[in-house]
């Protein structure tokens, strides 16, 4: 309970603790990303002396670039037919609320790889550089 919109002790400790565990929390992630990420550093050019690794790289996510693209036009397709034949108002929402998601999920797959391409070159990721992750 609160008097007058002020929280009690127990609130008040409850807080306390939240904070510090989050504080915590971000001072252990700090450490660990400084620890972690000096190593990787040091290693800048694995992925990109690796023979074959980067076209395997660039395949892999072309295929499943396409793969994305093509259950988009399938789900499509089959909500598309399942909502001719539905009478319920409330299954076409759905139908079309499934088909609005699949459109956001492709879009998403298709983006994302020139974004990290052209993202990971501006920030001098190594693998943006020797890795051609647009999928056309």
């Amino acid at each position: 309970m609160t008097t007058r919109g002020r929280p009690t002790g127990e609130q008040c400790n409850s807080i306390v603790r939240q904070q510090r565990v989050i504080r915590s929390g971000l001072v252990s992630f700090f450490i660990l990303s400084l620890v972690a990420v000096d190593p990787v550093l040091a290693q800048d050019s694995i992925v990109c002396d690796a023979e074959g690794l980067p076209d395997m790289i660039s395949g892999f996510f072309q295929i499943t670039t396409a793969l994305g693209i093509m259950g988009l036009v399938v789900v499509w397709q089959a909500d598309s037919l399942v909502e001719m034949f539905t009478m319920n108002i409330e299954q076409k929402k759905s139908l079309k609320q499934h088909k609005r998601t699949a459109m956001k999920s492709a879009v998403i797959l298709v983006i994302l790889g020139p974004l990290y391409t052209v993202t990971g070159s501006a920030m001098g990721l190594p693998l943006a550089e020797c890795v051609d992750l647009v999928p056309w």
